[in-house]
């Protein structure tokens, strides 16, 4: 029966991962989207959401909840162009093309078509599209960070040679890289829709989520309530964020070799365990044998267990103590 619930989830996951890639480009981006209102060529409801009754309905039901709002979210600050029901389509998808793809392979390596070995994939399927979420994530904010200090300086230059703040970020959309030209592009694109500055700007921090821009738009909000040298303000806040960029890469660099080793420390055992099960699935089968048994489960299986358990307590202090704020 194994390879007919197989070869079954292979063909649910293609099924499923197909629907959603041409609801995807049925609906559109977000931008395009925008370009239709914008241009008051939109004569009707969006025709993305009538393109597939699978995504219109998952939406209402995800919309009752507070989940499509985060998830939204989440998927504006990774840059990906997908609607919260498509991910979650794609989410559910991909632990059976991961079991899929196990039980093909272990046509080679004998050890994937162990039922022990199908349900690891599954459960990699399963955590894979949410870190590669928070991967995208992480990736573009830190390159919005490390590119924030010169557009903050690049918008105090055109405050001082008489350019207005609206300009000021139409010169970043030009002359600035990605992401920052793509965030500002729909700062703008936003106030062309007839969204006063500060929700567009709040737009944006719920965006892109980071302390340094929070604290850029908090000064620009400040300054249009008192009035002051927003220049010079601006200045002071490039300053800081330079200043706090430097010191947090000589704290990676001096905590690189504590970080990789609770890397290897972790890894390796599991690592060499799964090597060992490709090579000699029976080596490692022996772990499931009775008796002997602990708490009604086989010794090696609560051994296992004991020691992933440890193993991440230790990998958890290692983190806490090398992650030091700035």
């Amino acid at each position: 029966m194994l390879p007919i619930v197989v070869a079954a989830l292979a063909a649910l996951a293609v099924l499923v991962i197909a629907a959603g890639i041409a609801m995807s480009a049925s609906g559109g981006s977000v931008a395009s989207r925008l370009e239709r209102y914008a241009s008051g060529t939109a004569t009707g409801p969006d025709t993305g959401e009538r393109g597939s009754v699978v995504v219109a309905g998952l939406s209402r039901v995800i919309e009752k909840q507070d989940l499509a709002t985060r998830l939204s979210t989440d998927l504006a600050r990774a840059d990906l162009k997908m609607r919260p029901a498509e991910f979650l389509l794609a989410w559910a998808a991909t632990p059976f093309l991961f079991v899929a793809v196990a039980y093909v392979a272990g046509f080679i390596f004998t050890g994937f078509q162990n039922i022990v070995a199908l349900a690891a994939f599954f459960l990699l399927g399963l955590w894979a599209p949410r870190f590669y979420l928070k991967y995208r994530q992480g990736k573009r904010l830190k390159q919005f960070g490390e590119q924030l200090p010169d557009t903050i300086t690049l918008l105090a230059n055109s405050l001082r040679a008489g350019s207005s703040f609206l300009q000021g970020i139409e010169l970043v959309t030009r002359e600035a890289r990605p992401p920052i030209r793509d965030e500002f592009e729909r700062v703008v694109r936003d106030m062309q829709l007839g969204l006063a500055l500060q929700p567009a700007l709040n737009n944006l921090v719920r965006r892109v989520a980071s302390e340094d821009l929070e604290l850029m738009v908090t000064a620009i909000q400040i300054q249009s309530q008192v009035g002051g040298n927003l220049a010079t303000v601006l200045d002071s806040i490039a300053f800081t964020i330079r200043e706090r960029v430097r010191i947090h890469g000589e704290i990676q660099t001096l905590t690189a070799m504590q970080r990789y080793s609770g890397y290897v420390i972790t890894l390796l055992p599991v690592g060499l365990a799964g090597i060992l099960f490709l090579i000699s699935p029976s080596y490692m089968e022996s772990m499931l044998d009775k008796p002997p048994e602990m708490f009604g489960l086989p010794l090696g299986i609560t051994f296992f267990a004991v020691g992933l358990l440890s193993m991440g307590i230790g990998y958890f202090f290692i983190r806490r103590i090398v992650d030091i704020k700035v």
